[in-house]
């Protein structure tokens, strides 16, 4: 029998994350559930933000957009992924910068034809996003809903009354018109949405020219679970592509950083800037992430290392060395330890 799969999209910071991590704490306990989570920065954030369970499987494709950079890896990747787990139901999340079209073909292959089955493919809107036009009229932003079978409405708790109106307007123009449209409120969908979700249908769209896959095959060294770079030295990786430019950092895992300095550096961002991470501070681990210049902070189980991604668009003017070198410098002296 062909395995189910969801795919949820959606442009940076529309809550792609938290709406699967909703889903997870509903789903059906005889499921076991695989989760391939892409991201468009060089470290991987995302992965860290799930818990550890026995009935759930993330696996992690930092570096790029799954239909670009990561063609090449991701069918190897998902082989591997199925071979091992072996669930009952696949998701998917591309990047926030990802066009579905690649991966949609990919999933059609005859490598997959019998294996697995596309289900109604879910696109996050961000009510924000409407009031920015670099977001607003990005190609893939566009693709991603005119290819998704539904629309969850998300960040409503961070959305003005006219913000929400506009999202509903966008959505229910879509056609065909689209199966349903959900406000996701906290990120919040009910299960059955998933469960019950009938065979892909919406209109399918050519890739675009800034999307074809890659001549050279990308270095497939390193990778997630890299060992963690030498305390007081932290790792730094940037990557420019699609108009964006992702500025990651790693720190050891006993290295602590000060949670005041580290978030005013953020909050100089302007909000356009994707942030999210998991750092070790004299108060504990903590999680943060920012969308549309809300901010979030969380307690977390991640112990391995901390790490931040940021994404910014390429047409805001930031020294990314020297942001770096400012965030490098907000480390407390002396070192902690990692739990």
């Amino acid at each position: 029998m062909a395995i189910p799969v969801h795919i949820v999209t959606g442009f940076l910071g529309s809550g792609k994350t938290t709406l699967i991590h909703n889903l997870i704490s509903n789903k059906p306990v005889d499921e076991t559930w695989a989760i391939l989570v892409n991201e468009f920065g060089q470290i991987g954030i995302d992965q860290a933000m799930f818990d550890q369970r026995d009935d759930v499987v993330i696996k992690g494709l930092p570096g790029g957009c799954l239909c670009c950079q990561l063609a090449f890896v991701l069918q190897a990747g998902l082989v591997n992924l199925l071979a091992r787990s072996r669930p009952d139901r696949l998701i998917i999340e591309p990047s926030g910068l990802g066009h579905p079209a690649g991966l949609i073909d990919l999933l059609r292959s005859e490598a997959f034809e019998d294996a697995l089955e596309i289900r109604d493919i879910i696109a996050t809107l961000d009510p924000r996003r409407l009031d920015d036009p670099k977001a607003r009229e990005h190609e893939t932003f566009k693709d991603q809903l005119a290819m998704a079978d539904a629309i969850a409405i998300t960040q409503c708790e961070h959305s003005n009354a006219d913000q929400l109106a506009r999202a509903h307007s966008l959505a229910n123009r879509q056609w065909p018109a689209r199966k349903w449209v959900q406000e996701a409120v906290h990120g919040e969908l009910p299960i059955h949405l998933l469960l019950d979700a009938g065979t892909h249908q919406a209109p399918t769209a050519s890739i675009p020219g800034s999307h074809q896959p890659s001549a050279v095959p990308p270095q497939l060294e390193g990778g997630f679970f890299d060992l963690p770079p030498a305390p007081g030295n932290p790792q730094l990786e940037t990557g420019t592509s699609l108009g964006y430019t992702s500025l990651g950092l790693r720190w050891h895992p006993a290295d602590r950083l000060d949670l005041d300095q580290f978030s005013a550096l953020l909050t100089q961002l302007p909000d356009a800037a994707r942030i999210k991470g998991v750092v070790h501070t004299p108060d504990g681990w903590k999680q943060l992430n920012r969308a549309g210049g809300a901010f979030q902070l969380a307690a977390t189980a991640w112990r391995q290392d901390s790490r931040l991604e940021i994404i910014l668009p390429d047409d805001v003017d930031l020294d990314t060395q020297a942001f770096a070198t400012q965030l490098k410098a907000c480390l407390v002296e002396g070192q902690g330890t990692a739990v």
